[in-house]
């Protein structure tokens, strides 16, 4: 352990893995101190976070939420300082005085402070899984020549990162490994058929069976787009082919996914489904620190179930795994559609098989580019999400 402790920022504070980290930051006092937390327009969570944690500098979307903060904790007697707006999360990203960046905001928001915080080398815990969907090989180049150590935080790709060795870059058969097996817990819907999921709720979709998680990420979750999305994070991350990629249905969530070996091995990390746990591991890494996570009871799980996925009644995971094949801007364009619609979700304008049917059309209407610019990858997302909101609103 370093003699002074670790400065960390938190991007998305106030979101479950936010919250997580912080918990598990508060563990170790004497190892780590919070730079800055942000938040996108939760001020009351944002300022309760202030009183508990102390930051130097807080964050906000909105410059009105940013002076209502200020005034409540000039009230608290609280030296916080307070910034709004997109630059604001770059500088408290890239920060000089910041070792630790949690990448925590949820969706394509979250890709330029998570790039600033690669770029400036720090090490960054990536929860968010759409900086890397967006502009993967723009993405680890930028880890290449900065130095940044990256840490996955998906309890999916962490499991993975322990299962391979140290050094796993330049491809899985250099290494021994043949396939990389990643666990789904199938989401609230496991075993419907399409038909019966026309008539999916928002408050259905959102009542995920094992993890706590925002709305967003438990649609994602039900459409089994958020196991897309993480073939397509794993590819990058372990530098491997879309095929290579294997989604394993375990309702249990106890095995958080598994490397498989030439030799016939199978390498799984196996824990309680507390995204603490992950959390933990990439801010101490390579050393362990208690997380506040119930040890694993075998005995009370009795059974580990596995099963294929449906890809008819969940046709987003077949259009993750094609966007990845198909490259350049395919996965930003994807990425895009689905969170159009699943907003549109949501606020109860599209039904929850429309989602797929939506991010399809989306796919179809958005010529494939190169990625090599983020300009271009964001100049994709944008002409996506504007694909989506007119066949939106022809329906």
């Amino acid at each position: 352990m370093s003699e002074r402790p670790q400065t960390v920022t938190v991007l998305g504070a106030t979101g479950s893995i936010g919250t997580s980290t912080l918990d598990v930051l508060a563990r170790h006092p004497e190892r780590y101190r919070v730079h800055a937390l942000t938040a996108h327009r939760a001020r009351e969570a944002l300022l309760a976070q202030c009183r508990a944690h102390r930051p130097a500098l807080a964050v906000i979307d909105r410059e009105e939420d940013a002076a209502w903060l200020r005034e409540r904790l000039r009230e608290a007697g609280l030296a916080t300082e307070v910034r709004a707006g997109p630059e604001a999360l770059v500088e408290v990203s890239e920060a000089p005085e910041v070792d630790v960046v949690m990448a925590a905001i949820v969706g394509a928001a979250g890709l330029l402070p998570t790039l600033a915080a690669v770029r400036a080398g720090k090490r960054v815990l990536l929860a968010n899984k759409e900086a890397l969907v967006m502009s993967g090989g723009l993405f680890m180049d930028a880890v290449a020549r900065s130095g940044a150590t990256l840490l996955p935080i998906d309890s999916e790709h962490n499991a993975i990162y322990q299962c391979l060795p140290v050094e796993h870059r330049g491809g899985l058969a250099r290494h021994g490994v043949t396939r990389l097996l990643l666990t789904a817990s199938g989401g609230p819907f496991r075993g419907w058929s399409r038909e019966t999921l026309a008539a999916v709720t928002p408050d259905q979709a959102c009542a995920h069976p094992n993890w706590s998680m925002g709305r967003k990420i438990s649609v994602d979750s039900a459409t089994l787009m958020n196991k897309g999305l993480e073939l397509i994070e794993a590819c990058w991350l372990f530098d491997a082919r879309p095929d290579q990629v294997q989604v394993v249905v375990h309702p249990q969530s106890v095995i958080h996914s598994m490397a498989a070996y030439s030799d016939g091995s199978v390498l799984a990390q196996l824990g309680n489904p507390d995204m603490r746990t992950p959390i933990a591991y990439g801010l101490a890494w390579p050393e362990r620190i208690a997380a506040g996570v119930e040890p694993l009871d075998l005995f009370a799980v009795a059974r580990l179930d596995f099963e294929a996925p449906d890809e008819e009644a969940f046709p987003c995971l077949r259009l993750a795994r094609e966007a990845m094949a198909e490259g350049g801007t395919a996965p930003a364009v994807l990425n895009a559609a689905n969170e159009v619609g699943v907003d549109a979700f949501l606020d109860g304008r599209l039904g929850f098989a429309g989602i797929g049917e939506l991010v399809a059309r989306v796919r179809e209407a958005c010529p494939v580019e190169a990625a090599g610019e983020l300009e271009g990858i964001l100049a994709a997302d944008a002409r996506a999400r504007r694909e989506a909101r007119a066949w939106l609103a022809r329906r």
